[in-house]
C-alpha cells in the first residue's frame, strides 16, 4: 500500500465554491494497492482541502488488513473492514473511517477488474444475479429490502444486458453540468457558462444557492434568461438550511420551476428532509453525497423524503455498499442521480450509474449524471462527455488512477491549504 496526500488549488477560481464550503481546495487522499503480479488498484476519498492529512491517515492505518490478502475477492474484504470491532466503533460506517473503507475497497475494484480486463460497469453488468447478491451486505435492510427481492430485480435485468451494453457504447449516459452554477461566480460568468451549457448539449444545469436569497432570485432569473422557460435548472443548498428556513427559501425560488432541490438541510436529517418534501410538493427534493450508509439511505426512501437519490462514489463503503444503495433506490422506484463534482468522482460515479441502466433499474429515463469540467487531466482514463453525454469507458478499471506526474506536482507539502 502506498498513500498520497494530492490537492488542487481551486480555491484560486472559486471553482467548487457553495455556501457551505466558500473556498474548496479540492483534494483526493489517494491509495495505491499493489498486487503479486505488479498490477495496481487506485483508490481516492475526496476532500476540499485541511483535513485530508488526517483522512490520508486513517487509509493508511488499514494497511495491516489488506497486505498479504487476496485482491480478487473485494466483497470478503470489505465485510472484514466493516465488520471490525474495533474499527467498527470509530463509526459505525460513517466517517472517516469508512470513508477510508471505501478508498481501499474502490482500489481493490479497480485491480480487480484490470485483471479481468473491463471496465468496472462491463465487469459488475457480465456477473450473474445470484454472484451480484453476495456482493450485498443486507444487514440492517431487510425490512425494506430482502436478498430475495433483490434476486428479482436482478434477474428481471438479465434478458435485456446485451442490447442495454450496446446502447451504452453507441449513445452514452445523459449528464448534467454542474459548471455554470458555482456560488462565487459573478452573474455574466454565470450567463456565458449557461450558454456554453446549452452549446455542448447539455440537457440540465445546477445551480447553487443558499447564501443570500435575493442573491439566488437574481442569478436563477439570469439563468432562466438563457436557458428558457422549461429547461430544467437544478439548485443546491450543501446542507444550509434549517427545515423552516429551507421550506420559505423553496417557496421563494418556486416561480423558476427547480427542477430539483438538492440538500436543503442536514444529510442526517431523515425527518426533516421528510417534512420539508411535504411543504415544498411538487417541487422535487433530492440527496446522498454526505450520506453515511445504506441505512440513512434507507430510511429516506421509507420516509419517501426524497425524489431523487445521489449515490457518491467514495463517500459509502465503496461499490459493495453503493450497490446496495442501487437495489433500495430500484425496489423504491426512485431515480438515481449521481454526485460527481469534485476531482475524480466522474471518473468514478459513471461506472455505477451504467451499471444500474444495464443490471438493475434498465433506465435512463429522469437521471442523469453530474458533470464538472475540473481536473479530468490528471487522470490515466479521463470521461469523455460529447453532446451533453457520458461515453462509456472502455479501459479497464474503475477510473481512479491518477497520472504519476499530477500524483508529484499536487502532493501536499504545507506549502498550500493553509487556513487563512
Amino acid at each position: 500500500m502506498r498513500t498520497h496526500d494530492i490537492r488542487f488549488p481551486t480555491s484560486e477560481h472559486l471553482d467548487g465554491s457553495d455556501a457551505m464550503n466558500p473556498d474548496p481546495d479540492y483534494s483526493a487522499a489517494y491509495v495505491v494497492l499493489t498486487a503479486g503480479d505488479g498490477l495496481e488498484g487506485h483508490g481516492f476519498a475526496f476532500t476540499i482541502g485541511r483535513g485530508n492529512d488526517v483522512q490520508t491517515a486513517a487509509i493508511g492505518a488499514l494497511e495491516p488488513y489488506l497486505v498479504g490478502r487476496d485482491a480478487d475477492d473485494p466483497a470478503t474484504l470489505y465485510r472484514e473492514l466493516v465488520y471490525d470491532s474495533q474499527l467498527r466503533w470509530l463509526g459505525p460506517e460513517k466517517g472517516v473511517m469508512h470513508m477510508a473503507i471505501s478508498a481501499v475497497v474502490n482500489a481493490l475494484w479497480d485491480l480487480k477488474a484490470k485483471r479481468y480486463g473491463r471496465p468496472l460497469w462491463l465487469l459488475l453488468a457480465e456477473m450473474t444475479p445470484e454472484q451480484l447478491v453476495e456482493l450485498v451486505d443486507f444487514r440492517y435492510l431487510t425490512d425494506a429490502l430482502t436478498p430475495r427481492e433483490a434476486l428479482a430485480i436482478l434477474r428481471a435485468a438479465e434478458p435485456y444486458k446485451a442490447d442495454r451494453i450496446a446502447e451504452l457504447r453507441e449513445n452514452g449516459y445523459p449528464a448534467y453540468t454542474t459548471s455554470p452554477g458555482w456560488l462565487g461566480y459573478d452573474d455574466d460568468k454565470l450567463r456565458r457558462l449557461c450558454r456554453q451549457a446549452l452549446e455542448q448539449g447539455f440537457g440540465q444545469i445546477k445551480l447553487k444557492v443558499g447564501a443570500d436569497v435575493e442573491d439566488d432570485v437574481r442569478r436563477f432569473e439570469a439563468a432562466r434568461e438563457v436557458c428558457g422557460p422549461d429547461f430544467p435548472i437544478a439548485v443546491d443548498a450543501n446542507q444550509r438550511w434549517d427545515v423552516p428556513v429551507a421550506v420559505d427559501w423553496i417557496n421563494r425560488l418556486r416561480p423558476y420551476r427547480p427542477h430539483w432541490v438538492e440538500e436543503p438541510t442536514s444529510p442526517d436529517d431523515v425527518l426533516g428532509h421528510a417534512a420539508i418534501a411535504r411543504a415544498v410538493a411538487p417541487v422535487p427534493v433530492a440527496t446522498g453525497e454526505h450520506v453515511q450508509n445504506r441505512v440513512v439511505f434507507k430510511q429516506l426512501l421509507q420516509a419517501e423524503a426524497i425524489s431523487y437519490l445521489q449515490i457518491d462514489a467514495a463517500r459509502v463503503g465503496g461499490v459493495n455498499e453503493n450497490l446496495a444503495i442501487l437495489l433500495l433506490a430500484a425496489k423504491f422506484g426512485v431515480p438515481v442521480c449521481p454526485h460527481a463534482g469534485g476531482v475524480g468522482l466522474c471518473e468514478l460515479v459513471q461506472h455505477l450509474q451504467m451499471f444500474d441502466y444495464v443490471a438493475v433499474s434498465g433506465t435512463m429515463e429522469d437521471r442523469v449524471i453530474e458533470y464538472v469540467d475540473h481536473l479530468h487531466e490528471h487522470f490515466a482514463d479521463p470521461v469523455v462527455v460529447e453532446n451533453g453525454r457520458y461515453r462509456a469507458p472502455a479501459r479497464p478499471g474503475f477510473g481512479a488512477e491518477m497520472l504519476p506526474e499530477s500524483i508529484d506536482a499536487h502532493t501536499w507539502r504545507g506549502r498550500a491549504c493553509e487556513p487563512s
